[in-house]
């Protein structure tokens, strides 16, 4: 049986996102067996795919360090004792897989000594088909048994560099490399776990491992009983992978698995993002981060003052939450002046402008001025996740000067092959009107999109109202107003 890989290390493997490859599966270009694809079937996909190229893998990871405002940090070899272990545990599979493959190998010699016996003395009609049999047999002992030797050479060394989890009972799949937590590498992979202080003290990421070997990297106060560990019991936020696991862990369903918070976060910096806006980046303490979904808006409580704001960052990153405000709220006269190091009280998170994870439909973004910021929480979201077949992003302002962070999505633009950037600029009306006219025109069928529309009340219900007269069912859209 020909090595299988589930959809999540193919695309890892050959450097594509997973909706890149259903798409392929919904063509029928790429077959499927219980969820996976052969590694032979997706050379003959893939056929440029070589060892030697990675460009488009080390592109996308790059623009995810980047562009999701993660730590600056390298990219650093699995802890010894863990790698040691997925050597280990490739070898003894390599030794496994080599008996099996004499022992074909013996049998297949035997059954054409058998045959060659049988036609010596055989009938005519007999003869016929045992020599056929024979053919056959030594046609098939000559057949390479690895014809794809560089995407084989290519998944083994994955696999020693990354371990692959699976999510029960969503089946959400992730990977996990260097010396991360289980925990972190699910939330850099934009899946929400339920955890709460994530350093070992309150045991809210407690999940249990269903299969697979994991090693201890992190200290934890949080005490698991006896009967919790001889059930398979781990914090997630301790722990790393050493083989591919298979957990039991809750996942947040939607917005209302996602707690309301109070947390006293630290400014790191106050940036000036254009001649009306400013980035305000706040940090939470390690053992407060803020749990929230993309899309979703704070109070940020600055002095005296409560402000509602969309976070403008991934919750792959929960500790550094960035945040686009007028410069004239900041610099209000009842505004006190933020500066490093000032504290900034966080309630929240609030809203359903979030992503529909389970849809498989191409993601399209309309926004418009300030709306970029929930939408830029949903892209890289959107990015971690890995899964959309492709994301259009359409930003439309009064004029050109609106485009605040226009380097930052022409960056999205160049570093992934599945991506549509568009600045526009519509100040009345009837040129937005236009405007999306030309959306239309250059997307064709709307309908078999999800589209995420954020922007001023007046100007969204617009954009809502042609789309909706465009054909779009009211279920794939999704809107936030200002």
């Amino acid at each position: 049986m020909p090595e299988r890989l589930s959809l999540t290390r193919a695309a890892r493997l050959i450097g594509v996102t997973r909706g890149m490859l259903q798409k392929k599966i919904q063509q029928g270009e790429l077959m499927t067996f219980e969820g996976k694809v052969a590694i032979s079937d997706l050379a003959t996909a893939y056929p440029a795919a070589r060892i030697e190229d990675n460009s488009t893998l080390e592109r996308f990871t790059r623009i995810k360090d980047d562009a999701f405002a993660h730590r600056v940090r390298e990219r650093i070899l699995p802890d010894p004792e863990v790698l040691l272990a997925r050597i280990e545990t490739l070898t003894r599979e390599l030794v496994s897989l080599k008996s099996e493959v004499e022992q074909k190998r013996v049998l297949l010699h035997r059954i054409s000594m058998e045959i060659a016996a049988a036609d010596v003395g055989g009938a005519a009609s007999a003869k016929h088909t045992l020599s056929t049999l024979g053919l056959i047999l030594r046609e098939q002992e000559l057949v390479p048994l690895q014809p794809d030797t560089s995407l084989l050479i290519q998944n083994h060394f994955l696999r020693i560099m990354t371990a692959q989890i699976r999510l029960l009972p969503s089946n959400h799949e992730f990977l996990i490399e260097g010396n991360d937590t289980i925990l972190d590498a699910a939330l850099r992979s934009g899946l929400s776990l339920d955890y709460g202080c994530s350093s070992g003290n309150c045991g809210l990421c407690k999940a249990k491992i269903v299969s697979g070997e994991t090693k201890k990297i992190r200290y934890s106060d949080f005490t698991l009983t006896e009967a919790e560990k001889a059930d398979g019991y781990i914090l997630l936020c301790a722990h790393t992978a050493i083989t591919d696991l298979v957990i039991e862990a809750t996942e947040a369903g939607g917005t209302r698995g996602i707690p309301l918070q109070h947390i006293v976060a630290r400014v790191k910096t106050v940036q000036e993002l254009s001649e009306t806006l400013m980035l305000l980046h706040l940090q939470t303490p390690r053992s407060s981060r803020l749990r929230f979904l993309a899309g979703q808006r704070v109070t940020l409580m600055i002095g005296d003052n409560a402000l509602d704001a969309a976070i403008a960052s991934c919750p792959c990153d929960d500790r550094n939450l960035q945040f686009h405000l007028p410069k004239a709220v900041l610099s209000g006269s009842t505004m006190p002046t933020l500066k490093p190091g000032d504290s900034v009280t966080l309630e929240g998170p609030r809203g359903d402008f979030v992503l529909s994870e389970e849809s498989q439909r191409p993601l399209l973004f309309i926004a418009w001025g300030t709306g970029f910021a929930p939408i830029k929480s949903l892209i890289e979201h959107a990015m971690a996740l890995n899964a959309a077949e492709s994301i259009s992003l359409y930003w439309i302002n009064e004029s050109q000067w609106g485009h605040y962070m226009h380097n930052l999505c022409r960056s999205w633009s160049d570093a992934l092959d599945n991506f549509r950037y568009a600045p526009l600029i519509a100040a009345s009306e009837p040129e937005l009107k236009r405007t999306l006219d030309g959306i239309a025109s250059e997307v064709r069928d709307l309908g078999k999109h999800d589209i995420y529309v954020a922007g001023p009340k007046t100007w969204a219900e617009i954009i809502a109202k042609y789309l909706n007269g465009s054909g779009l069912p009211m279920t794939q859209l999704l809107l936030d107003y200002l």
